[in-house]
C-alpha cells in the first residue's frame, strides 16, 4: 500500500486557512518550506490537517533519524512526564542528566576522559563550545570555514558563512572570527583538482597563521565534518586529519559540529569516526532528542573543566523529558543498528542518483556520506552556474505529489536527503520515484533513459 495519499490539491483548504492565520500572527522572517500544516506523523510519514499523507525526506531538518514518534522515545517521554517535567538541573538535579552525560562521554570519539554539558539547541552548544575553548586556552580567536552553518544566535551567526538569508542586516557580529575555504572539491576555491592538489586547502591553514591571524591568538578551529546547510559537502578522507594535526601543533582546539551529522546520519554514530579524528570538543543536537530539543557539548575532561562554577548552564538545559527521549534514542541505535541502515540508504540513493546524473546534464554533482546525500544542480556542467530556480521547482513538484524534500547550499541549488533511518525500503523507493518524476518534469531527459527504479 502506498504511503502517499493526496485527497486535496496542495495546500488543502484547512492548510490555506492556517496560512492566512500565520501571515497575520507570525513575522515574515520565519520561512516555510512547504504550505501544508501537519496534524500527525509516524515513522517517515506525515499527515496534514486536510488528510493528505506525505513521505518525509526532510526529517525535521535532520532531527528524526529514529523516525517520527518512535515508540521507544514516546514511551520514555510518557514515563518521565508522569514523574516530573522540570526542576532546573542547577537547582534540583536529577539522575537522567548524569546518565545521558555518561553515555555521551562513552560514545563520542576519543579514548580519553571526557565530560558533557547539556543545553537546548545546536546553536547553544556551539556558543558554549567556543566559551569553553576560550576559557581553556586564554585565546580569543576562532577559525571557521566557508559554507559553514553553525546557527542563528549572534556568535553562532558570526561563525556561519551564508549571507542571505542568515547574516545580512544583522550586523555587527562578535569579533575574532576568521574564515578559511572548506574542501569543497566541486567548487574548489583554488581551482585545483583532488587528489593532485595534495589537499592544498587543509595545508592552507598554516598560511592563515602568517597572513590573517597568529596561531597563538586562536583558541579553536570549528568545522562540520560534512557541511550541512552549505550543501552536504563531504571533504576528502585526509582533510580533517591534516587540519587536526595542524591544530595540535599550535595548541589550538578542534571543535566538531556534529549537530546535523551526528547519530547515525553518515553511517557511523558520529561522522568524525568516518574521518578517523578525535575532536577536543564535539557538539551534538538535532537527532539526539528524537524530536525534542536537547543538545550537548562533550569534550576532554580538562578542557570542559576550564570554566568555573556558574560559567555554564541554562534554565531549561538538559530538561528531564528531553533527557529521557535522548536515552531512548541511544538505546534504539544500539538495538536497531541504524548506522548500518544509513549506509544501506545511502547506497540505494547513490545508485539511483548516478542514473539520474547520466540522464540530466543539470545534475552536476552527486555526493554524500552514509544517508547524508545530495544532488547539486547547475545550468551548465562547464560553468557550474547554480540552478537554484530549478531546485525550487523540483521541491515544489515533490510536495505537490506527496514527498517532502528541502534544499541546501550557499547557492540554494542542492537537494538534500535527510530521510528517517527507520524508513522501510518500499517507502524509500516510493519517495525516490517521486523525486525522479520531479527531475523529469522540471529538467527533462534523454528519451532513451529511464529514470524510474533500476
Amino acid at each position: 500500500m502506498s504511503a502517499i495519499r493526496l485527497v486535496t490539491p496542495i495546500p488543502g483548504p484547512r492548510s490555506q486557512q492556517l496560512a492566512q492565520r500565520r501571515a497575520a500572527a507570525l513575522p515574515r522572517g520565519i520561512h516555510l518550506g512547504t504550505p501544508m500544516y501537519v496534524a500527525r506523523a509516524q515513522g517517515a510519514v506525515l499527515e496534514d490537517v486536510d488528510g493528505n499523507r506525505f513521505l518525509d525526506f526532510a526529517g525535521g531538518i535532520g532531527c528524526l533519524n529514529v523516525g517520527h514518534n518512535a515508540p521507544a522515545v514516546v514511551a520514555a517521554i510518557h514515563e518521565q512526564v508522569d514523574r516530573h517535567m522540570h526542576t532546573c538541573f542547577q537547582v534540583s538535579p536529577y539522575e537522567s542528566y548524569v546518565r545521558l552525560a555518561e553515555r555521551l562521554n562513552q560514545l563520542t570519539p576519543g579514548n580519553f576522559p571526557k565530560k558533557t554539558i547539556l543545553v537546548n539547541t545546536g546553536a547553544e552548544a556551539i556558543e558554549n563550545a567556543v566559551k569553553i575553548a576560550r576559557s581553556h586556552t586564554g585565546r580569543p580567536g576562532v577559525i571557521a570555514f566557508e559554507d559553514a552553518f553553525h546557527g542563528r544566535t549572534m556568535l553562532a551567526l558570526s561563525l556561519t558563512s551564508k549571507t542571505h538569508p542568515y547574516k545580512a542586516g544583522f550586523e555587527p557580529f562578535p569579533g575574532d572570527v576568521y574564515r578559511v575555504p572548506f574542501a569543497y572539491c566541486y567548487r574548489c576555491s583554488y581551482s585545483l583538482k583532488y587528489p593532485e592538489c595534495g589537499v592544498y586547502c587543509a595545508h592552507h591553514l598554516e598560511d592563515t597563521f602568517k597572513r590573517v591571524v597568529a596561531a597563538e591568538s586562536v583558541a579553536a578551529v570549528i568545522a562540520e565534518p560534512v557541511l550541512g546547510e552549505g550543501g552536504f559537502v563531504a571533504p576528502p578522507p585526509e582533510f580533517f586529519r591534516i587540519v587536526a594535526e595542524i591544530c595540535r601543533r599550535h595548541g589550538i582546539l578542534f571543535i566538531a559540529d556534529e549537530v546535523q551529522t551526528g547519530f547515525g546520519r553518515t553511517g557511523a554514530l558520529f561522522a568524525c569516526e568516518r574521518y578517523g579524528i578525535e575532536p577536543d570538543l564535539i557538539c551534538t543536537a538535532k537527532s539526539l532528542g528524537g524530536g525534542l530539543p536537547i543538545a550537548a557539548v562533550t569534550g576532554r575532561a580538562e578542557i570542559m573543566d576550564a570554566p568555573g562554577p556558574g560559567g555554564l548552564g541554562g534554565t531549561f538545559a538538559g530538561n528531564p523529558v528531553a533527557c529521557a527521549a535522548a536515552l531512548a534514542v541511544l538505546d534504539t541505535f544500539d538495538r536497531d543498528r541504524l548506522s548500518e541502515r544509513a549506509n544501506a540508504i545511502g547506497d540505494r540513493f547513490s545508485r539511483r542518483a548516478r542514473e539520474w546524473q547520466q540522464a540530466f546534464p543539470m545534475i552536476g554533482d552527486v555526493r554524500g556520506l552514509g544517508a547524508m546525500q545530495a544532488l547539486e544542480l547547475v545550468r551548465s556542467r562547464d560553468t557550474r552556474e547554480p540552478a537554484d530556480e530549478e531546485v525550487k521547482q523540483i521541491t515544489r513538484y515533490c510536495y505537490e505529489h506527496g514527498l517532502i524534500v528541502i534544499n541546501a547550499g550557499s547557492y540554494n541549488n542542492v537537494i538534500r536527503l535527510l530521510v528517517p533511518l527507520t524508513i522501510p525500503d518500499e517507502q524509500f523507493e516510493e519517495g525516490l520515484d517521486v523525486l525522479a518524476a520531479g527531475l523529469q518534469a522540471v529538467l527533462g531527459a534523454k528519451e532513451s533513459v529511464v529514470v524510474g527504479r533500476s
